[in-house]
């Protein structure tokens, strides 16, 4: 595994990483998120605020010009464009638990990258990273199996492409030659093993933007998070994700920018 892309004394797996200067962090969200006539967000807004946009690629939200004009308003923006992969399940909005066999899911991710890089670029950009979505995301923290899928499509597209993920997680370990970067939560609520708190559980997102802040600095700083018991957990991570979908996920984007810039934290892409 190349670590070059990852600060911090970790890299995902736990293996030796290149220290880079801690004083620097990429701010990412989940943007285009919409589909047909829906919109979620006001991703013009938080276009002037992240420096790294994962775009949805049509499986759990997104369509052909949705994509395009979420990348036309990236390459406008000078924002890094990331295809955010997912599985098959724009009904649950790819949140739900699902058992895809190897070759499937390895052929659909593989199908999702081609699409929004080759939008991408007749927008004058390109696909710089890609970031699992939803149920997918999690699943690769501890499956093997999937994880190998998501390592296998990735790598027969473009082995340069990193991929975001958390601390931990065994999709950095799956395969020598797939780049991984690390990443944490701002909004997020965390378990006391570092993982995200389950959607499904009420106190699973933090909304307060002074708080959302607070946690950010902390991170980017510290390398630490508390989670939902109180523990201190280690974040080693090179990107911080806000979510689009968040009702006030503008104002929290830009709370945690400013704090972030307070504290001496300089604001670059990770790619």
């Amino acid at each position: 595994m190349t670590d070059r892309l990852v600060a911090g004394p970790s890299v995902a797996s736990g293996r030796r990483a290149t220290v880079m200067d801690l004083r620097s962090m990429d701010l990412n969200a989940d943007l285009g998120e919409g589909f047909g006539a829906w919109r979620l967000g006001d991703d013009t807004a938080l276009m002037s605020v992240v420096t790294s946009a994962n775009v949805a690629c049509g499986f759990h939200a997104g369509d052909p010009l949705i994509m395009r004009v979420t990348c036309r308003t990236a390459v406008a923006h000078g924002v890094a464009i990331g295809a955010q992969v997912s599985y098959r399940d724009l009904a649950g909005f790819g949140r739900r638990a699902m058992d895809v066999p190897f070759d499937e899911l390895a052929s659909e991710i593989l199908y999702q990258l081609s699409a929004l890089d080759g939008i991408a670029r007749s927008c004058g950009g390109r696909v710089s990273y890609v970031k699992p979505h939803g149920a997918l995301y999690n699943r690769v923290v501890h499956d093997r199996g999937q994880a190998a899928a998501v390592a296998e499509a990735v790598l027969s597209f473009d082995p340069s492409l990193p991929v975001l993920t958390l601390p931990g997680s065994v999709l950095a370990e799956v395969h020598d030659e797939l780049q991984t970067v690390a990443e944490c939560y701002a909004d997020r609520a965390y378990t006391p093993e570092g993982t995200l708190v389950p959607r499904r559980s009420p106190v699973s997102v933090v909304t307060d933007p002074q708080k959302v802040a607070e946690r950010a600095v902390r991170m980017a700083v510290k390398g630490e998070v508390e989670a939902i018991d109180g523990t201190v957990v280690p974040v080693s991570a090179r990107s911080i994700c806000v979510h689009g979908d968040t009702p006030n996920a503008v104002e929290l984007a830009r709370t945690v920018r400013g704090a972030l810039s307070d504290a001496g934290v300089k604001i670059i892409p990770f790619t």
